[in-house]
This record gives structure tokens, C-alpha cells and sequence, in this order.
């Protein structure tokens, strides 16, 4: 299995949160990511709501649930804080949202461009030790998502190693003992 690190979060800004956060904290947790934009149907209909259920069920059992308002149209309708205080409110989604920071190079915000979504809404898994696991746009099957995230909490890095046909027994082996995963 080979599985690349997820992208830090480039933010402007956190609502819904005391202070800001970051994968690098979160490691240990497995986070789920939601992009989204204020006016886009799919959004509002299924992911938001799909997203504060799933806040609202796991809270406290290993995961934490974010969403990353990521305006790449209307910018001049949605693209304020007050604008998404405001629709946050209304719609009473309590989960953290982090305001994705605009690039200076296009209209594409930075975390969107760093994960290379396709649009929104869009989804997004992290395992315990801050590896993209993954990453689907459009409308997600309830019951597929929440399979995914049962098994993301449950995975330990022993069950890791056990599917891990590509890393040798002798790299994580010497005279010394045998270790679970890289060291740090």
C-alpha cells in the first residue's frame, strides 16, 4: 500500500472552531474533509447535512469532521466570511469550517488546488497517521461512507503492516527486534 501524506489545509480563516487546526495535529484522529460552496445544490441538499450527521454521530470516537468552504465561482456573492457566518447559522452546521485561502495565481483557492478537486462537493479521508486515504467528488452513498470511516477508526498500523505486501519483512527487521511501521 503505498499512500502519500494529505496536503496541509491553506486557510484565511476558522469558523465554528476556538482556535485554528491542522493535519499535523490532528494525526492520531481520522479526518474527514468536506468542500464545499455556499450556492452550490449538491452542497446544500447532500453534503452539508450529510457532513453535520456525521459530526454529530462520531464526535468524540476518533474522528473529526471539517469542512472547507473552497470558492472558486461567485466569489463576489459568497466569498465573505460574513456571507458564510451567516449561511452557517441559518443552516446550523456546527462542525469547524475552515475558509480556504485564494490564490494569487488564479481562482482556484490553494487547499482545492493542493488536492486537486475537481469541483464540489467534495470529499475527503485521512487516516490516523495523516495519509490521504480518499477523495471522491459528487454526491457519497451514506452507507459507503460510513463503512469507510468504521474501518478508518478501527485500523490500527498493524493491520497496516498485514496488507502491506510491498514493504519486506527485512526493512522493518534486524538483529535487534522487529518494529511496527517507520520510527520516527
Amino acid at each position: 500500500m503505498n499512500l502519500q501524506q494529505a496536503p496541509e489545509l491553506c486557510t484565511a480563516g476558522w469558523l465554528n472552531a476556538d482556535t485554528p487546526l491542522s493535519l499535523e495535529q490532528l494525526r492520531g484522529k481520522v479526518v474527514m474533509i468536506e468542500a464545499f460552496q455556499m450556492l452550490c445544490p449538491g452542497c446544500v441538499s447532500h453534503g452539508l447535512p450529510l457532513t453535520e450527521r456525521v459530526h454529530n454521530e462520531f464526535s468524540g470516537e476518533g474522528l473529526v469532521v471539517i469542512g472547507l468552504h473552497t470558492v472558486f465561482e461567485h466569489h463576489a456573492v459568497q466569498g465573505t466570511r460574513e456571507a458564510l457566518d451567516a449561511f452557517l447559522h441559518e443552516y446550523r452546521f456546527s462542525f469547524p469550517v475552515a475558509i480556504d485561502a485564494p490564490s494569487e495565481q488564479s481562482d482556484i483557492p490553494q487547499t482545492m488546488q493542493a488536492y486537486q478537486m475537481r469541483g464540489t462537493p467534495s470529499l475527503i479521508l485521512i487516516d490516523r497517521q495523516g495519509r490521504l486515504r480518499k477523495q471522491h467528488f459528487g454526491r457519497v452513498s451514506e452507507l459507503t461512507l460510513g463503512a469507510d470511516i468504521m474501518s478508518l477508526l478501527q485500523e490500527t498500523e498493524q493491520n497496516l503492516l498485514s496488507n502491506d505486501a510491498a514493504a519486506p519483512v527485512a526493512d522493518r527487521c534486524d538483529s535487534s527486534g522487529c518494529v511496527i511501521g517507520q520510527q520516527t
